[in-house]
């Protein structure tokens, strides 16, 4: 007996595939589809990750972002190879890309200040408006850059100190780069007294300049009497030279436009106040 119900079980599965043999061969297809899909999506996100984090780190990118960047474009196509798979296989799409938009606003709304400092880190990134080992002024704060991470940057002050910066902040704000030009300008303000000869002083000053070796002489030289002071002649000097020279070029001139007035007898005042006494007669 058992043995004849075994045999109609048989038969009706037999029958069952016969009939829905169709079916089945579709349902094969598509699950094949999806397989292959899923592993064609797997490989390319692994390619084309790599392929990403290459080209930041080509171009100079700090290695963290670049990481994180190529990470991100890989889980993408992941997600979209996911939901391509379940579509092939017959899952409703819409419903599971309806619950991801939902996580991704709720996940949006708890990290609003993080995904706007990691939106800004992408700016800074691509649009490059300082990067590691540039000299910068961010408003509040000056000094080198060390690193441009995801959600933040750090930079070194002149004394040593470390200051991390949300990236918010500096993408929002007036970013000055001291380093990004090869020269750069040094001004300067000299003041001599009242009797010291106008066209004296300025030979003085721009033979100075003109026999400094790191003053760039094919940009302009300018030297000139800028003011009348209250109790000086005021002169400005200005001359060009290489940005990682600026300073000493202006420690240096400074110097020797004090040592040339002194050899010409030229006088630098100080402050100084008249003081007149008046004697009222008691008679």
């Amino acid at each position: 007996m058992d043995q004849l119900n075994v045999v109609k079980d048989i038969n009706h599965a037999g029958n069952w595939l016969i009939r829905n043999q169709e079916l089945l061969f579709s349902y094969i297809i598509n699950l094949t589809s999806a397989i292959i899909i899923l592993i064609s999506g797997m490989f390319a996100s692994k390619i084309i990750s790599n392929g990403v984090n290459q080209i930041l780190i080509t171009r100079h990118i700090d290695a963290t972002i670049a990481g994180f960047l190529s990470t991100l474009m890989r889980y993408i196509i992941i997600t979209f190879t996911l939901i391509a798979s379940l579509g092939r296989i017959g899952v409703q799409t819409t419903s599971v890309i309806a619950i991801l938009g939902a996580a991704g606003m709720a996940i949006g709304l708890a990290l609003q200040g993080s995904l706007s400092n990691f939106a800004a880190g992408v700016l800074l990134v691509t649009l490059r408006p300082l990067k590691s080992g540039e000299y910068v002024n961010l408003g509040n704060v000056a000094g080198t850059v060390l690193n441009i991470h995801i959600f933040y940057t750090t930079l070194r002050t002149l004394d040593g100190k470390i200051v991390v910066v949300p990236n918010n902040k500096i993408i929002s704000g007036n970013i000055i780069n001291y380093s990004r030009e090869s020269a750069r300008r040094n001004e300067f303000s000299i003041s001599v007294s009242y009797d010291s000869n106008i066209d004296l002083v300025i030979t003085v000053l721009r033979k100075v300049v003109e026999n400094e070796k790191r003053v760039i002489k094919d940009k302009d030289i300018i030297v000139g009497l800028k003011e009348l002071g209250p109790s000086s002649l005021n002169f400005i000097v200005r001359c060009w030279s290489n940005t990682d020279e600026l300073n000493a070029v202006y420690w240096d001139l400074m110097s020797q436009f004090k040592k040339e007035l002194d050899k010409n007898n030229i006088n630098i005042p100080y402050p100084q106040v008249d003081v007149h006494i008046y004697q009222k007669n008691k008679n």
